[in-house]
């Protein structure tokens, strides 16, 4: 295992993670309820298969895409979404 590559992803995950609407939902759904353990398998295996299908997805990518290329796509549609959002009434 390359430990400086899952310290980095680690990091960048959790930062990104923190405050974003994924961590309000499960809030929500925990103040709701009694049963928070619940709540918790249920946010752990959600986020679990939605990294699951972003590494396969870059992986299968990254094949044929050079990842150069791909950060500044991503990068820009990130930012277009930010923008869209922003703008819709």
């Amino acid at each position: 295992m390359d430990w400086s590559v899952f310290t980095a992803t680690f990091m960048t995950i959790f930062i990104a993670e923190i405050g974003d609407k994924t961590q309000f939902a499960a809030l929500a759904a925990a103040s709701q309820t009694k049963s928070t353990y619940s709540v918790l398998l249920a946010t752990i295996l959600a986020l679990a298969l939605a990294g699951t299908m972003g590494v396969a997805f870059g992986s299968v990518l990254g094949k044929y895409i050079d990842p150069n290329k791909m950060k500044y796509a991503s990068g820009s549609a990130f930012i277009l979404m930010g923008v869209w959002i922003l703008l819709k009434k």
